[in-house]
């Protein structure tokens, strides 16, 4: 008999085994932050509108977990759900389909608004099978490309400073007015979605954040992410005015010397988006600078939907949303 159900810590054997070709670091980290969080049974329980961690379902036959899909909310009144994890057995495009049918259909009816997901560009069956069978549409890109070099130059770094709370509506609106115009209405963000989240350390990631002040207008002219599945991959996201010049390597300097201060060996990393006024002239001069693009995700929404995130190819399963690990060590 087939069923889709929560995923419980009586799982955790079958769920290490499916996940097994996973790097060591990711898979701990998947399974200990969200798959086994001590906090996930109460939290199924909340509304939609207090959910704050992702939740994770198994599709299983008889004893066996056939795949494993996890969503995850935003902070937005207007709820939204991502696409976090989805991993099924080599080709089983039916089960992946079921588990993506059921999410969609289960958060729905709670009032979830839309989902996204983003999906490897070398997965075209996969994208194919959320077009044609779930209902999403591909809508822009995202890239990540690895930083190779850091410039070695005496940067200053004024006006740069710690992220704060009260910084969350003039981060909306930077970011709203960075989208193209015509995906404002299906990835446009509120300013609850940057306020800090509570438990933060139970996420998937950890992340730290910083703004850019102009010091003579005043105003924040630049947002800065950083983030991090495994505290060894950081993963550089900017949020940028589309009226000031902001130097990307004083911006990678800053983020370089924030994660140096916590960690001796890291891989740095950093996203252009396809769907931002600035995300076309990001890539050709990342290009220019020898960057090696190691990640091209379609984004996929759904009238319900948002975000698709990044598959990994292995030899008995497929997972998406698995950050690309291996990479060489920046000091």
């Amino acid at each position: 008999m087939r069923r889709i159900r929560k995923l419980y810590y009586f799982d955790r054997k079958n769920a290490e085994e499916m996940i097994s070709f996973l790097n060591n670091s990711a898979n701990d980290a998947y399974i200990n932050n969200i798959m086994f969080n001590p906090l996930i049974l109460l939290h199924h329980l909340l509304p939609l509108a207090l959910k704050f961690l992702p939740e994770s379902y198994v599709l299983k036959e008889k004893k066996a977990l056939k795949g494993l899909i996890t969503v995850a909310p935003s902070r937005s009144p207007l709820k939204k759900m991502e696409i976090q994890k989805l991993l099924f057995e080599e080709n089983c495009y039916e089960d992946a389909a079921e588990l993506v049918q059921y999410v969609v259909s289960k958060y729905k009816a709670m009032g979830t608004a839309s989902f996204v997901v983003k999906v490897d560009d070398y997965l075209p069956e996969l994208v194919k099978m959320f077009i044609t069978k779930c209902g999403f549409s591909q809508i822009s890109y995202e890239k990540l490309w690895r930083i190779n070099h850091i410039e070695k130059k005496n940067y200053n770094f004024i006006g740069y400073r710690e992220f704060r709370n009260t910084d969350i509506h003039a981060s909306a609106i930077l970011y709203n007015e960075s989208l193209l115009p015509h995906f404002r209405p299906l990835l446009g963000k509120d300013a609850k979605e940057f306020r800090e989240i509570p438990c933060r350390g139970l996420s998937l990631y950890n992340e730290y954040k910083y703004v850019i002040e102009d010091v003579k207008n005043g105003g924040i002219i630049a947002v800065i992410s950083i983030t991090t599945p495994d505290n060894e991959n950081y993963v550089l996201d900017l949020i940028q005015s589309n009226w000031v010049d902001i130097d990307a390597d004083e911006v990678i300097a800053y983020a370089n010397y924030q994660i140096h201060k916590r960690k001796r060996r890291y891989n740095l990393f950093i996203t252009t988006k396809k769907y931002t006024q600035t995300g076309e002239k990001q890539e050709q001069d990342f290009i220019a600078r020898n960057y090696e693009c190691i990640q091209n995700q379609i984004v996929l929404t759904n009238s319900s939907a948002k975000i698709i995130k990044n598959p990994e190819h292995s030899g008995k399963f497929t997972v998406i949303n698995q950050f690309c690990g291996g990479m060489r060590a920046t000091n």
